[in-house]
């Protein structure tokens, strides 16, 4: 059966995160239901990851099977009639064929996610940054943020009712930038566990504060005990900027 991919981005605030749950509405559950409109049939999303409640997405990618072959102009007018449909908060860019075995998550060989502190309080960030107005030492906050480079294990970030069976990450790249009074962190890594970036963040932030030197950073990681780490980093500063596939799954 033909399987596509769907390039897309979405803003978190009014969801309670990518995948279907009971008791709230999802980006998911959203595109599933423009999708079974349109095609007038059911069709499930499988996204490249699972974003939590609130957390934004500048670059997402999701695939989904269909029992027809489209060409380019069915899945542009596609495109174009799911953003139609869907809220303002959703948007599809692209739609294409890949190879049947290609899969949004598992085939995806690295990701990058960006959070947004802002030392101020910025109309034109509600809901896209963690306002944060105490005083932050840069350079200290990076010492700490090279250190995870030299570590595979994070079990300290994440929480303690993970049902992942490995905690083993390769982060490829972590750094901060300063753009006046706003703080960006980014990080590449092949996979992140659940709510890994935010607590990163958190603990930086208490490094920042002068509150965590390097030796407690590594302390923490040698530990494996997220009671030891920091504050879990508010949802809404996280983005999910772009996610990497090997060319061989895309189709000439």
């Amino acid at each position: 059966m033909p399987r596509y991919f769907i390039h897309l981005a979405y803003d978190g605030t009014a969801y309670c995160g990518w995948q279907i749950q009971p008791n709230g509405i999802t980006v998911q559950q959203t595109i599933n239901e423009s999708f079974a409109t349109i095609l007038k049939q059911p069709v499930i999303v499988h996204g490249a990851g699972r974003t939590d409640a609130g957390v934004h997405a500048r670059e997402f990618f999701a695939h989904f099977d269909f029992d027809e072959t489209l060409d380019s102009a069915n899945l542009d007018k596609l495109r174009y009639n799911l953003n139609g449909l869907l809220p303002p908060d959703i948007s599809v860019y692209s739609i294409f064929p890949v190879q049947p075995d290609a899969h949004a998550r598992f085939s995806a060989v690295s990701r990058k996610y960006e959070y947004i502190i802002s030392r101020r309080k910025e109309p034109f960030l509600i809901n896209r940054a963690w306002f944060f107005y105490q005083k932050l030492n840069i350079e200290l906050m990076q010492k700490s943020t090279d250190i995870l480079l030299e570590y595979h294990d994070f079990s300290c970030f994440t929480s303690s009712n993970t049902q992942t069976t490995s905690y083993t990450c390769n982060i490829m790249q972590a750094s901060w930038e300063e753009h006046d009074n706003i703080l960006i962190f980014s990080i590449t890594a092949n996979r992140f566990l659940h709510n890994m970036v935010r607590t990163i963040v958190g603990t930086l932030v208490e490094a920042g504060r002068g509150k965590l030197s390097t030796e407690m950073m590594r302390e923490i990681i040698e530990s494996g005990d997220r009671r030891l780490a920091g504050m879990t980093a508010p949802a809404k500063g996280l983005y999910l900027v772009s996610v990497t596939y090997p060319s061989d799954i895309f189709l000439p």
